[in-house]
């Protein structure tokens, strides 16, 4: 199969890295978003996000012509939806995003057409896009009604990139395509085999979906009982990091390191998809999301304590990303800590050197964002709430005489 032109709805941290490295490959690239900040942005050669290089190459892509950004759909080859899948307040996958990019898609969507689902996706997500697109396109068929003959061929390819290496990530990562017949399947291996150099591993559309929820579930579990470790070790008196530093010497272990929670787009959501699918089953699953969403309260608590004993209190929060050396603060334990903190009777500062400004949500509660030397002159607490390479650049002598709680072990 043949792709001259690509059309990826939703210019995101997966989208927009996906859309440039498609079109540096020579291949027309339309890029579709509802934000039109972003589309004019993208337009004029530059990010709205932060991820190392992104902005050269897509400022190269638009530069040759090959990458445009729209908030009005456009015909092509193949469509690629990458767009959020959040979860509700009763931890069920909110659907409503991929079903806005099918109705916005499908005036435009023409027979011989590939569209494949790359958002984190609970299972039959998929297939709930094949449906919503069906009803409005009743004259096309769909592999739910006609298998390998259907006009339209849809596959779910979940990505599995880590933010900070993303460009990287995109070409050299293995893929699961799952396809919702085998037709649909080899079809979406001829798009990845455009720009993915790792290898694509076949399967059915259900589970490509469950092996996404399935790789952040297994490191959630793990974190989960990394953190829990940390609070055992509070309570013995025991230094955490030098007991995961000397068990790891034993060769079959491989404890991670413990943190303020979990956060993120996928981690710190895709677990409660598995529970919400198999709520009777996911015992250890849903034990483990327990665990990690508890700990930025166990975490807070420390920090309230430790500053309590200033009569005039004042917390430096060291980073409100929700990992290191990053500006994406979704699902972000030290930004709910931190916006937490700010409601007791606690002058609170942050320090986060990815971002610009505070989000509205932390300034409208009068929240200062400063830099790391103003911080450390008018704080007397230091919360290290995110392990930034600016913190872990900072001489010991430097914060000797503040109050510290880090629950990134920076110090």
């Amino acid at each position: 199969m043949q792709f001259n032109r690509v059309s990826v709805v939703g210019l995101g941290y997966i989208g927009l890295p996906t859309a440039a490295v498609i079109a540096s490959r020579g291949i027309e690239v339309i890029g579709l978003d509802v934000n039109q900040h972003a589309v004019d942005t993208i337009n004029s050669g530059g990010v709205h996000i932060v991820e190392p290089d992104l902005d050269i190459v897509v400022r190269s892509a638009v530069q040759a012509g090959k990458l445009k950004a729209t908030t009005t759909p456009e015909p092509a080859d193949a469509f690629m939806v990458a767009v959020p899948t959040p979860f509700k307040d009763n931890y069920e996958a909110d659907l409503s995003y991929i079903q806005a990019a099918a109705k916005a898609i499908a005036p435009v969507i023409e027979k011989g057409n590939l569209v494949v689902l790359e958002s984190t996706s609970p299972v039959g997500a998929t297939e709930a896009l094949a449906k919503w697109l069906a009803e409005y396109r009743p004259e096309l068929s769909f592999p739910q009604q006609k298998g390998d003959e259907a006009d339209i061929k849809i596959a779910h390819c979940p990505e599995r990139v880590l933010p900070g290496h993303v460009l990287r990530e995109l070409v050299e990562n293995d893929r699961v395509i799952g396809g919702m017949s085998a037709v649909c399947a080899q079809a979406a291996v001829a798009l990845y085999k455009t720009f993915v150099s790792g290898e694509c591993l076949l399967t059915n559309a259900r589970t490509a979906e469950m092996a996404k929820l399935t790789e952040n579930s297994f490191r959630d579990v793990n974190i989960a009982f990394a953190n829990e470790l940390s609070i055992i070790c509070d309570k013995l008196e025991i230094d955490v990091w030098e007991l995961i530093k000397l068990a790891n010497r034993h060769p079959r272990v491989n404890i991670l390191n413990p943190g303020p929670g979990v956060g993120g787009h996928c981690i710190a959501v895709d677990p409660w998809f598995i529970v919400s699918s198999a709520p009777d089953e996911a015992k250890l699953i849903r034990a483990a999301r327990e665990v990690n969403d508890s700990k930025p309260h166990y975490v807070l608590k420390q920090i309230v304590e430790a500053a309590e004993q200033f009569k005039r209190p004042v917390v430096a929060c060291l980073g409100i990303a929700f990992k290191a050396d990053i500006d994406d603060l979704r699902e972000s334990p030290a930004l709910n800590i931190t916006k937490a903190l700010s409601q007791h009777d606690i002058e609170v500062l942050v320090v986060e050197p990815n971002i610009d400004e505070l989000p509205k949500e932390l300034s409208d509660l009068g929240v200062q964002l400063t830099s790391i030397e103003e911080a450390l002159q008018r704080a007397n607490t230091l919360a290290v709430l995110v392990d930034h390479k600016e913190f872990k650049q900072l001489e010991p002598e430097v914060v000797a005489r503040k109050v510290i709680v880090d629950s990134r072990g920076i110090f």
